[in-house]
């Protein structure tokens, strides 16, 4: 629904902020504080919620899959748990650990060469793309054939990419997944095909999926409906990759309002795996599935239902309240001294009041000057005057401005509009001006016209480098 993000400093080395992309800005992930801004203090102008999901007396779902767990990842609890430090194989699943990585490590315009080993490393019927040794593709395609077609000579290329070798990667995603809390999980390659020495817990991997959709390219890639994989001299013809998990895709009977990103995986020892990410009304949810037999669909559906139900009631907060996501979420830190000034931590799941970004007035559609907002799911249109959609264009509505896509769906995060500088929108949609933004743990400031601020001194004294990130000596 977004265009594509792309990370500053996580991203290899040599991006340039002026690079001709059509994807979106910086992977950004939750930060506790900002500068100049309490610990636990709230994040303002929050996206309004619909109606508040509330009630005090919500059963417990009865899940059939061995393993499962429901994090609430906004409020860092856990809702729901059955066997979640019993050790299972994951499947393909694995695959978002894979691709935070990459998405972490490498430029997404980056060439992968397929090594003979990469294509070749694969159990009898493994589920591939067909790439050959010799194939090269950027990193953007792969990262689709990834998580879309679950393709595991892929993996392995990637893999390959960024450390050089499978082993050399396994050692990396075992790193990572330590550094994230996972106290009961051993990776031993990036696809997930059955090994021994390979297997994650529910727990674990609530905390592997919460960090790979706090970051905007694999949230992207894991939302994504469908891709146009490029051809190659064997396989001569542009194939259509169409996402595994159901849920996400609305002509599917098993859609569900809200899906964020989801992964799928089946392997012979593991069973049906699943991982998925919703948001609805601010409150962020992630369900793990391990070891099911066929009910991993129905059972993701009662851990959602379960979840909204009680997010905001279980840790004494309202659904829908203004929230500031702690580090203790992301098992990660932030910087201990920052710039003083107005501050926004980007990816801060809250809400304020009904009605619309910066609306005063109750129900799902509010009238805004000349047109109406209207909202759908956790998503918001502006439909003008005239009787279409604001799209591909910039509106100042009640003196805030917003952006929105081509495809007319109001712009969040960070954004390139019209080919040029960049420009931080926040949960409301609206532009954020003249003030310090945290993202993946670096610093960067934007201006009175809500421009990336570059290679210069910021008004309130600071120094940041020609990426926008603060210097900090």
């Amino acid at each position: 629904m977004n265009k594509w993000k792309k990370s500053v400093r996580s991203l290899c080395l040599g991006m340039a902020l002026m690079m001709s992309v059509s994807w979106t800005a910086f992977a950004a992930t939750d930060g506790a504080t900002g500068p100049g801004q309490a610990a636990g203090g709230t994040v303002s102008g929050a996206v309004p919620s619909g109606a508040t999901v509330t009630s005090q007396n919500a059963a417990q779902p009865t899940v059939a899959a061995q393993g499962a767990v429901l994090y609430d990842a906004t409020h860092n609890q856990f809702l729901f748990s059955k066997n979640a430090d019993t050790q299972y194989y994951p499947a393909s699943i694995t695959k978002l650990m894979t691709a935070l990585l990459v998405a972490e490590n490498c430029n997404l315009s980056d060439t992968v060469t397929f090594s003979q080993t990469a294509v070749s490393n694969l159990e009898s019927g493994a589920v591939t793309l067909q790439v050959k040794a010799g194939d090269t593709f950027t990193v953007k395609d792969c990262l689709y054939g990834l998580l879309l077609k679950s393709a595991n000579e892929v993996a392995n290329g990637l893999a390959e990419h960024v450390s050089g070798s499978v082993s050399a990667f396994a050692d990396k995603m075992n790193e990572k997944a330590a550094s994230l809390g996972c106290t009961h999980t051993h990776f031993a390659n990036p696809n997930g095909l059955n090994n021994a020495n390979h297997f994650t817990t529910a727990h674990d991997m609530a905390l592997i999926a919460n960090a790979a959709f706090n970051n905007a390219t694999v949230r992207q890639v894991a939302s994504t409906l469908h891709y146009d994989f490029p051809a190659t001299a064997s396989v001569p013809t542009v194939r259509t990759l169409t996402i595994g998990h159901k849920m996400l895709n609305p002509a599917n009977s098993q859609y569900y309002e809200g899906i964020i990103g989801g992964k799928t995986g089946y392997t012979s020892l593991a069973g049906n795996t699943l991982v998925t990410c919703a948001e609805r009304n601010g409150v962020r949810l992630i369900a793990v599935i391990l070891k099911s037999s066929q009910t991993h669909y129905d059972d993701t559906k009662k851990l959602l239902d379960y979840g909204f139900a009680v997010a905001g009631s279980a840790s004494g907060t309202p659904a829908g309240t203004n929230t500031s996501v702690s580090d203790a979420a992301n098992n990660g830190t932030s910087n201990s001294s920052k710039p003083s000034g107005n501050t926004t931590s980007t990816n801060t799941s809250s809400s304020g009041s009904q009605g619309g970004p910066g609306s005063s007035g109750a129900g799902n559609t509010a009238a805004q000057g000349d047109g109406a907002w209207q909202q759908f799911g956790n998503e918001w249109k502006y439909l003008k005057a005239n009787g279409t959609y604001a799209a591909n264009e910039s509106l100042l509505i009640k003196g805030e401005t917003y952006y929105f896509h081509a495809d007319a769906w109001m712009a969040r995060d960070w954004q390139m509009v019209d080919g040029s500088w960049h420009y931080y929108y926040t949960e409301s949609g609206a532009m954020a001006k003249s003030r310090w933004i945290q993202t993946n743990g670096y610093w960067y400031y934007v201006s009175a016209d809500g421009a990336l601020f570059v290679n210069g001194t910021t008004p309130d004294g600071y120094r940041v480098d020609a990426n926008g990130v603060w210097i900090q000596k």
